[in-house]
């Protein structure tokens, strides 16, 4: 098992996901949260579903980490113009100001996590997963 392809994979995110997390954790965030406001940075607008797939949660738990940040002043929601039932999300100014904050160090994790491959192999492995992705899809 410990020479397995997903294995590994899932061991490199799962030090990937704690180090962004104890990097997040300064702005009183973890990755599931950055991860939606980042998504909202990009896409103003998104459903609590659209930012469940965004964040790789479960929509139930996207509904407590959206509570939680609208608790904040991190977003707003506001019903969408057409479909009365959903509620549309975006940035506060003060979410806004959280994401720029917090996104240098999210890149700075990730660059410390590349920092032993050189730029082709980044650029390899980069290619490489998203094949596996395509292979899966």
């Amino acid at each position: 098992m410990y020479e397995r392809v997903g294995y590994m994979l899932k061991r490199a995110q799962a030090a990937l996901r704690a180090s962004m997390d104890e990097e997040l954790a300064a702005n009183d965030l973890n990755t599931a949260q950055f991860a939606a406001l980042f998504a909202l940075k990009r896409e103003p607008g998104l459903s609590n579903a659209d930012l469940a797939r965004r964040a790789f949660v479960t929509p139930q738990t996207m509904i407590r980490i959206v509570e939680g940040l609208e608790s904040r002043g991190l977003i707003v929601r506001t019903p969408h113009p057409t479909h009365g039932r959903v509620l549309e999300t975006s940035l506060s100014p003060s979410g806004k100001k959280l994401v720029a904050t917090c996104s240098q160090g999210v890149i700075d994790v990730e660059a410390r996590m590349l920092r032993l491959l050189s730029a082709r192999e980044q650029s390899q492995l980069f290619e490489l997963l998203n094949r596996c992705v395509e292979g899966l899809e």
